[in-house]
């Protein structure tokens, strides 16, 4: 039989109090119990721990050798349940979230300041990325969940649609397609056009987009980031699309959008997971918090 919690608090508290009586009312334990408890340990490990009088209990030498140890077992123990139980209370935690540029800078700024406010303790690390990194960290467990669109893999990734984006065509201020209220997606074709990442999922749709009404762009360049995207348009250089929820990151003096129309594109976006793996308490928390919020972004 191997030793208990029970029997290493009777050692510890016999040990440390070298008195029956004592250690009993320290343990909340009958002295019957810690006696049985006692012999029991002695049994485990092939001795005797104490040497008994009529009065008093003494530390054999192993004994001795033995309540260092004894007492960080039990610390260990203790602090491990304390921390387990921080967890789950969301009093402590990591949680590591990959989401697409638009995302985290146009919706999570408003999540995670709401998620601090509740969970001052818990640490929450961003990672702006393209949407297969998003995959790829969710899948490799890197990130507890994503937010992004539709992942490919289904197999191993679930995708929770928690809010509908739409694209919108960027324009400097008084450009004759600011006339209209909404676009059609041909109207594009014959302008400047700045072009955001060829890898970015908004890029690769919208070239699908405009094979399919048969109008090429005319690309003046293309810009990594979307903010330089902002700043190119707004200098003049051209015009551009992007995802409503992003223009909050552009949006600035000499830069106005209207909606694209014909097709009229719906961009869901939503948050990924992996199947079969539950997540954290925190990372649990972080999820409804932000499907709470989602909507919100685009009222």
């Amino acid at each position: 039989m191997k030793p208990s919690i029970k029997q290493l608090r009777a050692f510890v508290a016999v040990a440390q109090s070298n008195s029956l009586a004592e250690a009993s009312e320290r343990i909340h334990l009958s002295q019957p119990a810690i006696s049985i408890a006692l012999r029991k340990l002695e049994e485990a490990v092939g001795g005797a721990l104490f040497s008994r009088t009529t009065r008093q209990l003494t530390l054999t030498p192993e004994g001795e050798a033995f309540l260092p140890v004894a007492v960080r077992l039990l610390n260990d123990w203790s602090e491990a349940f304390e921390d387990l139980e921080e967890r789950f209370s969301k009093q402590r935690g990591k949680v590591t979230v990959a989401a697409l540029p638009t995302l985290a800078a146009g919706l999570l700024p408003g999540i995670i300041a709401a998620f601090h406010a509740r969970y001052p303790r818990i640490n929450l690390s961003l990672h702006d990325v393209l949407a297969e990194q998003v995959s790829q960290m969710v899948r490799e467990g890197r990130a507890d969940l994503g937010l992004s669109v539709a992942p490919h893999d289904t197999e191993e990734l679930a995708f929770e649609p928690v809010l509908m984006d739409r694209y919108v065509a960027v324009c400097p201020s008084g450009h004759p397609l600011l006339a209209h209220e909404s676009l059609a997606w041909r109207q594009l074709a014959g302008h400047p056009f700045i072009g955001i990442n060829r890898l970015s999922s908004s890029r690769q749709e919208i070239d699908r987009i405009m094979a399919e009404v048969g109008e090429p762009l005319t690309i003046l360049c293309d810009a990594s980031q979307i903010a330089t995207v902002g700043r190119m348009v707004a200098a003049g250089l051209g015009i551009s699309v992007l995802p409503r929820l992003s223009f909050r990151q552009i949006s600035t003096q000499g830069i106005e959008y209207r909606p694209l129309t014909t097709p009229d594109v719906e961009r869901p976006l939503g948050i990924v997971i992996r199947h079969r793996h539950p997540l954290s308490a925190a990372a649990a928390a972080l999820r409804i918090l932000i499907q709470e919020r989602a909507q919100e972004s685009l009222g």
